[in-house]
């Protein structure tokens, strides 16, 4: 699965759980990703919740950006197929098979509450929009 793929995917699932929250307030929607809670509530919403596992070691994880508003790719780059868009200290580059890809699993970014709270949208592709040109 290419990275527009999943982007177009993780899109259609975060929209459906906004949805069902519509009666919240917005500081409840964020409150209802926080990790504790949507791991349990919506097992779907990611691969690594039935596992009870975190993408990032973190305590107070909110998964409201599950993928980072920084993250750029570029599915038919033929090298460097994603990137830091801020450039951050805590990403990486993870060489495979000699396409680069941004390994983000020690930035925690997006994942505090306040950074969630600075970029909300109840639309997540909007929030997301710089991430790739589509």
């Amino acid at each position: 699965m290419g990275y527009l793929s999943w982007f177009e995917n993780h899109a259609k699932k975060h929209q459906k759980i906004v949805d069902k929250l519509q009666h919240l307030s917005d500081d409840e929607v964020i409150e209802y990703f926080k990790w504790e809670n949507i791991s349990q509530t919506d097992v779907d919403f990611c691969p690594l919740f039935k596992e009870g596992k975190k993408c990032h070691d973190m305590e107070e994880l909110n998964c409201y950006l599950c993928a980072c508003p920084n993250f750029r790719f570029d599915d038919s780059a033929p090298k460097y197929k994603s990137y830091c868009g801020i450039d951050s200290k805590d990403g990486a580059k993870l060489e495979h098979n000699g396409i680069v890809h941004q390994d983000c699993s020690l930035c925690q970014v997006p994942h505090h509450k306040s950074y969630i709270k600075k970029n909300f949208n109840r639309d997540w592709k909007k929030i997301m929009k710089d991430c790739y040109d589509g």
